[in-house]
């Protein structure tokens, strides 16, 4: 039996769903049922997938130093899974984006990794070493903004989709990766 990641995000300017996709890319990857779930139409067929996930990736944008506000709508709609248990030992992983280089992402990333741990879900770090932090580092490098509590991205804010780079795209790809493989490990555990 095969595992499955859900990533439950919100994205205001197409700039997470890129990142999104990027996730579920890395875990198709590794062998992992993935599915996309944008909050902020969330059905009950797919809050089902969610309950059903092994592990579940949370993604918003940093909005004024936090999640967007259609993903807390999200994290307070998840109060009976709470009540319930529901989503205890599941894994649980994050990424944001965010214009400025920092941009306040790693409070949202706090911000998932707290809603993970109010659930009783084990949190999924990133697992690379910050880049871009040498002379002999670039602006290409895998994880260049070096945040290691999951991915974090920027992208101009006057810009697309198109703004997300292709390095933050490999990170979040890689992200999607781990928590699948970690998630696939886990299973066997369990079993």
């Amino acid at each position: 039996m095969g595992t499955t990641v859900a990533i439950a995000y919100h994205s205001g300017n197409g700039h997470t769903a890129v990142l999104a996709e990027a996730v579920r890319d890395g875990a198709v990857e590794a062998g992992a049922d993935a599915v996309l779930i944008a909050v902020d139409t969330i059905t009950a067929e797919q809050w089902a997938v969610l309950d059903a996930a092994d592990a579940i990736v949370f993604g918003a944008p940093t909005y004024m130093g936090t999640a967007s506000a259609a993903f807390h709508v999200f994290a307070q709609a998840t109060s009976k899974r709470w009540a319930d248990r529901a989503w205890q030992d599941k894994l649980a992983s994050g990424f944001t984006v965010a214009g400025a280089m920092n941009g306040d992402k790693l409070h949202t990333l706090q911000y998932f990794s707290i809603l993970a741990s109010q659930h009783g879900m084990h949190w999924i770090n990133l697992d690379l070493t910050p880049g871009w932090c040498s002379s002999t580092g670039s602006e290409h490098d895998l994880n260049r903004l070096g945040i290691t509590l999951g991915t974090g991205a920027q992208a101009n804010t006057d810009q697309g989709p198109e703004a997300v780079t292709k390095a933050d795209a490999e990170t979040a790809r890689h992200l999607g990766r781990r928590v699948a493989l970690t998630a696939r490990a886990f299973a066997g555990v369990a079993r």
